[in-house]
């Protein structure tokens, strides 16, 4: 009796335990922002050195690559938020008018749609999850035959159709970003000035030593800071760092256009081109029928047509434009081309590079021979 009452004593304590875990490790994040970022990098790139040099090596390489890539989109968020806390930063003001400049458009505007609509949040984190996850899941569809593995491609293609009409409706008819949610920004941390100890350690071992860095004057009592006094030799570009653009002054939902007409079609076609595209590819027997590559081209490029560049084009726009441009490149990769075409001359190629960069490019050759996902830019 004495022990259930000491257990029920201590559950209180034992469920306290995750929430303060996750603090810690949210205060760790924040904190050490720089080398969490490091780590995911170094930890990514181990992903890219055998994709398909042993048996199953390329699934457990994409399983890390997945994990790895969620882990980096909840970092995102705990970043974020505490962005969002700091005095002078954008994310903790409303609408972002004031001191745009501080961040990306790309990022004024997606964390807008974020703080205004919890739809829009949920649907741009499942379709960014399924984006991550989309290669993992086709490779252990395959294992379970071709049938299957098309089966769940052309699921995943569905599903990530139906987030984005969601967002286009949500938006009300603006074009897609991408990615849909903010990007990782830098959280400035405090300056690190030298100290006395080390001021005499570098006078005695005849070193220069390093002025100390000034950090910015914060009031006591509203709590906003003073920024240092620029260096006399660089005046002009401290100037030119505080001049605000159209774009900086403008409100985060007219950073793009609303989409009508012939502009709104180009915008679906633009969506629902991988379903059909994935759904001519899983019909076609032959990889290298040309029908399913001209049909997927000639719908992206229809799209191009009918939205062309206006005169009220804005920045956000012409950069998501011309991310779309570059993707199109993807096409000698995939399908027919591929096989026709660009498949032989990778071969051949490798056969002439020294061993080394010959195996990488076989391993990567393996993935972009036997999965649709690999050369996806959708």
């Amino acid at each position: 009796m004495e022990a259930f009452k000491h257990a029920r004593n201590q559950l209180p304590n034992a469920l306290s335990l995750p929430p303060k875990l996750l603090s810690k490790y949210s205060t760790f994040i924040t904190t050490h922002q720089s080398s969490v970022t490091q780590i995911e990098s170094a930890l990514r790139s181990l992903t890219y050195i055998i994709p398909g040099r042993f048996r199953d090596a390329e699934l457990a390489s994409e399983s890390l690559h997945s994990s790895i890539q969620l882990l980096s989109m909840y970092h995102d968020t705990l970043l974020s938020r505490s962005l969002g806390k700091l005095p002078g930063m954008v994310g903790s003001r409303p609408g972002g008018a004031v001191g745009a400049g501080q961040e990306s458009l790309h990022n004024r505007y997606t964390k807008f749609w974020i703080g205004k609509s919890k739809v829009y949040r949920r649907v741009a984190m499942v379709l960014q999850v399924v984006q991550y996850t989309e290669l993992l899941w086709e490779m252990s569809a395959k294992r379970k035959g071709e049938r299957v593995r098309w089966r769940v491609v052309v699921l995943l293609e569905v599903v990530k159709a139906i987030c984005r009409l969601l967002l286009l409706r949500i938006t009300n008819s603006r074009p897609l970003v991408t990615p849909a949610l903010p990007e990782r920004e830098v959280i400035p941390e405090e300056d690190s000035s030298t100290s006395e100890e080390e001021e005499e350690e570098a006078y005695i071992r005849g070193e220069e030593i390093r002025p100390r860095v000034e950090k910015e004057y914060k009031m006591k009592r509203t709590g906003l800071s003073l920024p240092t006094l620029p260096n006399p030799s660089d005046i002009s570009s401290y100037l030119l760092s505080k001049v605000l653009t159209a774009d900086d002054i403008k409100s985060p939902s007219t950073l793009l256009n609303r989409v009508s007409g012939p502009a709104q079609l180009a915008e679906v076609l633009h969506i629902l081109q991988p379903v059909i595209y994935a759904i001519a590819m899983s019909r076609s027997k032959n990889n290298k029928n040309w029908q399913p590559w001209l049909l997927g081209l000639s719908i992206e490029y229809a799209a191009r047509q009918l939205r062309k560049d206006g005169l009220r084009t804005t920045a956000l726009e012409r950069e998501q434009w011309g991310k779309r441009g570059w993707s199109m490149g993807w096409w000698m990769m995939r399908g027919a081309f591929y096989e026709n075409v660009t498949k032989g001359f990778l071969h051949r190629t490798s056969e002439r590079l020294p061993g080394l960069i010959s195996g990488v490019l076989d391993d990567y050759l393996y993935l972009w021979d036997g999965y649709y996902f690999s050369t996806s830019s959708n």
